[in-house]
């Protein structure tokens, strides 16, 4: 994910972090806090993240979540839809193991540096 925070959310972004109320209510729990601690901010402003998603269109559950904080610029599948293994009914829940996740994760660590709102 690449996003952007909007104008005045900063101070609300990282209060919502600080008390762990990010996301509250959704489904996906405490992975918006998991996403922040682990987001890289790039030079220009924008935020980095990978975002483990089970839904059929990506983020259908997390986006009003996202979108209060962020302007989303950029939501991309790890890989083609058709090698995921839980989308393809292979293996339910592999994106929490996955080793796309995982390397996608190391790579991103390289960039920018740590995310602060």
């Amino acid at each position: 994910m690449t996003a952007r925070v909007k104008a005045n959310k900063a101070a609300a972004l990282a209060d919502a972090i600080d008390r762990e109320t990010l996301g509250r209510g959704s489904i996906a729990g405490d992975e918006y806090l998991r996403d922040m601690a682990a987001a890289r901010q790039d030079a220009d402003g924008r935020v980095r993240w990978i975002e483990v998603c089970f839904c059929s269109t990506p983020l259908a559950e997390e986006r009003p979540y996202w979108e209060e904080y962020f302007e989303l610029e950029r939501v991309q599948d790890a890989h083609a839809r058709s090698r995921c293994r839980d989308l393809n009914g292979t293996d339910a829940w592999a994106c929490v193991d996955c080793d796309c996740t995982a390397r996608l994760e190391t790579h991103l660590a390289s960039k920018g540096h740590p995310f602060k709102p």
